[in-house]
């Protein structure tokens, strides 16, 4: 390690809040609500070194508790004092002062954390997947979401294909009757050999979910994701028996989270997200856990924009291992505008790894000048 890393410490702590629209099309209707706008955060920190790291929160009300606003306080109030002045190096040792200085918030944590990473990347001249010990794959196969029946279906499935994708999953959990309905429409127009996964956020009473697991089955399903409330580990376990893979995501946050599924044999694949685990570190440990439990992997998505999925893509190329379920690394598709004006390199079949350091992104040069020069800045100079 270089002696300018050993001695590289937080000098600042910038944020700076981002609104983008998600396309009509693509809107997320499901069990948990819809998901129309990304009040999210961009985070920016800066070494005395002059070393800097773009994070993204990417959190949301209805799904984690938090958003921009509830990010940004945070930030300000428990992690700028916790950070500030800190050794960049170990990154571990910076999450384990976030953990001591404020409780939960994992998404918000993971924003600075990714920022955090981003720098220690940049500071190695490596990408960041590289600096997390891969990389494993410098390609990650991945899917998109969607919603509704009929003409909404039809919509946002011709949005998909025409930015590429060619898997996907649907989003159930509402009603049986109607979410039967939605994955044979869907099954008609793909045509037999396209994946489709079901995504029921938890929407399922134990006995629902088995109707319609057991009535979705003709339809081929690759997947069966969260198909009960997140704590039912029993209902989920008893669900397995119905040959299609469970998928635990709202079930499994943190590692703690992730055992205590693997110790009730409650999962085939975990869903694993970056905001979850509470940073790109955390995230790829938890891998190492499923993997060794043979729980297979799959990364999935709270609507990240350019940095989170960058961030995405990262991680999953440093895993050991991922399942053959695509991941949901979709990032720019989803909205009307996006926070980089470089993003990763995908064609909405794959997600492909660059050669640059850290993230490897380039944010939007007005974007940039917000968190360079607004009033958000928090820190010390």
């Amino acid at each position: 390690m270089s002696r300018t890393l050993r001695t590289d410490r937080i000098r600042a702590i910038h944020t700076a809040r981002v609104s983008p629209t998600v396309r009509p099309e693509l809107l997320v209707s499901g069990a948990r609500g819809s998901h129309d706008r990304s009040d999210f955060l961009l985070v920016r920190i800066v070494t005395t070194a002059g070393i800097e790291g773009i994070g993204e929160v990417s959190g949301t009300l209805l799904w984690s508790g938090e958003d921009s606003a509830t990010a940004e306080h945070v930030i300000g109030r428990a992690l700028v004092p916790a950070l500030i002045g800190q050794p960049l190096v170990p990154v571990a040792a910076l999450e384990a002062r976030m953990d001591r200085a404020l409780a939960g918030n994992p998404f918000t944590k993971a924003g600075v954390s990714i920022a955090l990473w981003d720098a220690y990347a940049k500071a190695l001249d490596v990408p960041l997947a590289v600096a997390l010990g891969g990389p494993m794959r410098t390609e990650v196969a991945i899917k998109c979401s969607l919603s509704g029946n009929g003409g909404r279906l039809r919509a946002g499935l011709a949005r998909a294909q025409e930015s590429g994708f060619r898997a996907f999953k649907i989003k159930i959990g509402l009603d049986v009757d109607s979410d039967v309905e939605r994955m044979a429409e869907l099954r008609a127009l793909v045509g037999p050999d396209t994946m489709i996964g079901l995504d029921a956020n938890g929407g399922y009473s134990r006995a629902d979910a088995r109707r319609a697991g057991e009535r979705l089955l003709e339809f081929g399903p690759a997947f069966f994701e969260q198909p009960v409330a997140p704590a039912d580990l029993v209902g989920m376990r008893d669900l397995r028996g119905l040959g299609i893979p469970v998928v635990g995501d709202e079930t499994v946050f943190g590692s703690e989270d992730l055992m205590a599924a693997i110790r009730a044999d409650a999962l085939d694949v975990v869903s694993l997200y970056v905001g979850k685990s509470g940073g790109p570190g955390r995230a790829v440990t938890m891998g190492r856990i499923a993997h060794a439990a043979g729980v297979d992997i799959v990364i999935g998505s709270n609507g990240e924009l350019g940095v989170g999925a960058a961030a995405q893509l990262h991680v999953a190329c440093a895993l050991e291992a991922l399942g053959a379920i695509p991941s949901d690394i979709i990032g720019a598709a989803y909205y009307d505008s996006d926070v980089v004006r470089i993003g990763i390199d995908t064609d909405g079949v794959r997600a492909r790894l660059g050669d640059a350091p850290g993230l490897g992104v380039v944010l939007d040069d007005h974007l940039s000048a917000r968190l360079r020069d607004g009033s958000s800045e928090q820190g010390v100079r």
